[in-house]
């Protein structure tokens, strides 16, 4: 699996990083959704660049004018709810892409024993698509790779990118060991220092479900 941090370079994504995590910024709950979209939208547009294009003439007014366009039947996959916000800036980008969602959560306790829990799937026929898991933490990766796994019951895509907002290497090395090959591409915006004994992602966010969208019992 490749990986590819576009944090490391500086550019506008560095300030919505910054009021992702700032405690401050947080208690405006539309302004985290719009960075998390807009970061979104980043991570999209990198990612276009390594689609396959075909070029196509365009008919304007006045002529026609030969335009590369992308040939990847894309479909979004996203784990509920904390990636909605996140689902809707690759939407943004790739606007006649398909949509998947999982139901997954985690059970609190710690990471040497935590179990994911699967409820819910929706998703259209994955064969030879071009399959963008979408989910903006990637902490231990157990709800992720879960979530794959429920996604290619729908088939087989041709290309999987795993897009996140922050990664733990802990999540990064298991991905590593899940999907071995160079095929498969990690895409995010950040990689914190470790996951803490409750499993969260230090320095991290959150929670970035209920700051998005409220605190559930």
């Amino acid at each position: 699996m490749k990986v590819i941090n576009i944090g490391q370079q500086n550019s506008a994504i560095n300030t919505y990083m910054a009021q992702l995590r700032d405690v401050e910024y947080q208690q405006n709950r539309p302004l985290f959704r719009n960075n998390l979209t807009r970061i979104g939208e980043v991570i999209a547009y990198e990612l276009s660049k390594t689609l396959t294009y075909t070029i196509k003439n365009i008919r304007t007014p006045l002529g026609i004018k030969p335009t590369p366009l992308p040939e990847d039947h894309i479909v979004i996959g996203t784990v509920l709810r904390a990636g909605l916000a996140l689902h809707q800036g690759f939407l943004n980008v790739f606007d006649h892409a398909d949509s998947a969602f999982v139901a997954a959560y985690r059970e609190e306790g710690s990471k040497e024993n935590m179990k994911i829990h699967l409820e819910y799937r929706a998703a259209p026929r994955l064969d030879g698509s071009t399959f963008l898991l979408v989910d903006p933490m990637l902490a231990t990766g157990g709800s992720l790779e879960l979530a794959y796994k429920a996604f290619i019951q729908a088939g087989q895509p041709s290309k999987l990118h795993i897009c996140v907002v922050i990664a733990a290497q802990e999540g990064i090395d298991r991905l590593q060991k899940a999907f071995p090959s160079d095929d498969v591409t990690l895409w995010t915006a950040a990689i914190d220092d470790h996951l803490n004994e409750n499993a969260y992602i230090v320095p991290g966010l959150g929670d970035a479900g209920d700051l998005s969208y409220g605190e559930k019992l």
